[in-house]
């Protein structure tokens, strides 16, 4: 992720955070990342194993249950080949 890309990322962050909306967020990510996770035909371990990340935590990540740190988002968007701002987007149809 270039510098450019996370500094709006964090900025982005920070002004869901401020509006309350940080958990509309968190679930928005949810969503899209499981959405693809299955769109690629890929199991939630098989998306840990390619993101260094345990199963159940993915599982986590995608019932909106646990937090996520931007690391995470990173290593999550680089193993489904997608930008970390494309799983936050609301313009991906359901």
């Amino acid at each position: 992720m270039s510098l450019d890309n996370l500094e709006r990322l964090h900025l982005a962050l920070t002004q869901m955070q401020l509006s309350g909306d940080i958990k509309s967020l968190r679930m928005r990510f949810a969503k899209n990342m499981k959405r693809e996770r299955v769109d690629q035909g890929l199991s939630q371990e098989k998306l840990a194993e390619l993101a260094g990340l345990h199963r159940t935590y993915v599982s986590q990540v995608e019932r909106g249950v646990t937090s996520i740190s931007l690391d995470n988002v990173e290593k999550l968007a680089a193993a489904l080949g997608r930008d970390e701002e494309s799983l936050l987007d609301t313009h991906i149809n359901s």
